[in-house]
């Protein structure tokens, strides 16, 4: 059996964390889990409500100021003391519920990597840029590495915590989750995808990500295709 670390950052979910987390330990899970949580210098009452949290199972980090998401992760693959690990973000988009369905791969000796591949529709999505975008970045991936995956943008992205660390991800913020990609096929690691369920919340619910992001997905992904492996 292995141990999972579900590492979760948080910035400025006040009205969600608790909720988030709560889910995330009611999973009945076929392993044994910790849950690391990074607090990324959110500015509201998130730190104070993961302080009033207490369960054997949690880790909670407090980062004195906002430094991004791939900031974030990186920190809670640092604390994190599980074999292998996932992201869960705490904004309630994401149901904790398919995480054992990226497990079973992995148990069944079937994958090392395990993406969660989200299925759009009117119901599961914000805007139709929202979705353009992910398949854009997606396929130029795909193009760039000659592969086929279907969906990079997954925050659901199962793997040994060792192979995390050793992918040295320095992008702060969302870019993180191209440069695991890119990273990822670059080394000749082919993701296996399995299907979950979504729900993006809008702008007025508090949904970070832009455009830009995407732009600096297409920058990160090029750059990782041309990058000569180490020796």
């Amino acid at each position: 059996m292995v141990k999972l670390s579900i590492l979760m950052p948080v910035y400025n979910e006040e009205a969600r964390v608790a909720d988030a987390v709560k889910q995330a330990l009611d999973v009945s899970y076929p392993c044994e889990v910790e849950l690391v949580i990074v607090d990324d210098g959110s500015r509201d009452a998130t730190a104070e409500i993961l302080r009033g949290l207490d369960d054997p199972r949690l880790t909670i980090v407090i980062q004195p100021r906002n430094q991004g998401k791939g900031a974030a992760i990186r920190k809670a693959a640092e604390t994190a003391r599980g074999e292998y690990m996932v992201i869960l973000d705490a904004d309630l988009e994401y149901d904790p519920q398919d995480i054992p369905k990226l497990l079973a791969p992995v148990l069944d000796g079937k994958a090392e990597v395990v993406y969660g591949n989200r299925s759009f529709g009117s119901h599961s999505s914000f805007s139709f840029w929202y979705v353009m975008g992910n398949r854009a970045v997606t396929t130029y991936a795909n193009m760039l590495f000659n592969c086929y995956i279907g969906d990079l943008e997954t925050c659901f992205k199962l793997m040994p915590l060792a192979l995390y660390r050793s992918l040295d991800v320095k992008s702060r913020g969302f870019g993180m989750e191209a440069e695991v990609t890119g990273k990822l096929l670059r080394s000749g690691v082919r993701p296996y995808e399995v299907p979950i369920s979504y729900r993006a919340r809008t702008r007025e619910e508090g949904k970070k990500i832009t455009w830009k992001d995407g732009v600096e997905a297409l920058a990160i992904l090029a750059r990782e295709r041309v990058r000569r492996p180490k020796r």
